[in-house]
């Protein structure tokens, strides 16, 4: 059997694991050898910059999907307030995101899907950031159609962000208004209009390692880019309020191997970072190659842009690759 390192010195030279291969070594196998050797791919296919990504909710509350994980949904009892935001909150936010040294910005909004005159205003917002904040957009709006995601795409918008949230065995467990294929359709759309997928999922739901195993192959199938990994932080008043959270040495397995399966993705933290230590500054060293910074949707970020930038310099990441400020 191939050691850890022996593995990811295959995977570099181009051997991509499979739903076919034994995926159990990545479950028995030394953590701080599976680290080590999932870092060496990100250094090989990511190198030293880490995509940083801000996040601001366009629409939140009321949506009528029933994922238990979810503070937004209206089958769920939370204190999440309803919101919408104006254009020129959008702008403005991206502005100081952009100046703050972040390169990416995305619009996220709950519901099923952005329709309507809501979309038209989302359109409108992006077109003005694309032209005055020299910033990469992302969105993340439910399940649009291909003709809304090439109105995206037109306005300037680069990356579409939806989550698969767990394995396809598990997902009727978290949701039962829309389905696991619908999402990954949603994404071939993302790919087919020519813009950056960018899908993960939540850990901690309940699922077992092998369907955490089961999404990393999934999401390397349908060519996923970048792969938000979110640990569940259990929000009160949700199904899934009394879960235990994740140690931190199963998050960094899971960071870890996800490398392994999707060596050419950025591998993203995203929520439960507060889990880790610093924030996350051994999971960078695990295979992680970007981050969502500043404040997160429905719960409270522990760390900032500006910490975020400080921990990554003292790794010796390069946390803002071909950034100018802007005047």
């Amino acid at each position: 059997m191939a050691t850890m390192m022996e593995l990811a010195e295959e995977i570099i030279k181009g051997r991509r694991i499979t739903k076919d291969d034994d995926l159990s070594i990545f479950l028995t196998c030394d953590l701080d050898e599976l680290r080590e050797g999932a870092d060496k791919i990100r250094e090989y296919f990511i190198g030293e910059d880490v995509d940083l990504c801000s996040i601001i909710n366009g629409r939140s509350g009321r949506c009528p999907e029933d994922c238990k994980f979810c503070a937004q949904s209206a089958h769920n009892h939370t204190n999440v307030r309803c919101m919408i935001l104006r254009r020129r909150e959008d702008y403005g936010a991206c502005r100081l995101t952009r100046n703050n040294g972040v390169h990416r910005f995305s619009i996220v909004t709950s519901g099923r899907a952005l329709t309507g005159e809501e979309f038209e205003k989302a359109i409108h917002a992006f077109e003005r950031m694309h032209k005055e904040c020299k910033i990469d957009l992302c969105a993340s709006m439910g399940f649009l159609t291909p003709e809304q995601l090439h109105r995206l795409h037109e306005a300037g918008v680069t990356s579409y962000h939806h989550n698969i949230e767990t394995s396809r065995r598990n997902f009727p467990n978290i949701c039962t208004t829309h389905t696991y294929d619908q999402k990954i359709e949603t994404l071939k759309a993302v790919k087919a209009e020519g813009m950056c997928p960018c899908s993960g999922g939540i850990i901690g739901m309940g699922e077992t390692w092998e369907d955490r195993l089961s999404m990393a192959v999934d999401l390397a199938e349908a060519g996923v880019e970048s792969i938000p990994i979110n640990a569940l932080m259990p929000i009160k008043g949700t199904p899934l309020e009394d879960r235990e959270s994740l140690t931190e040495d199963d998050i960094l397995r899971t960071i870890a191997f996800f490398r392994y399966i999707n060596p050419e993705a950025n591998i993203r933290l995203a929520a439960g970072r507060a889990l880790l230590t610093n924030d996350g500054e051994i999971a960078f060293q695990s295979g992680a190659s970007a981050t969502i910074t500043g404040d997160m949707l429905t719960t409270v970020a522990c760390a900032t842009i500006a910490s975020d930038k400080e921990m990554l310099a003292k790794l010796g990441r390069n946390a803002t690759p071909g950034y100018v400020k802007e005047k």
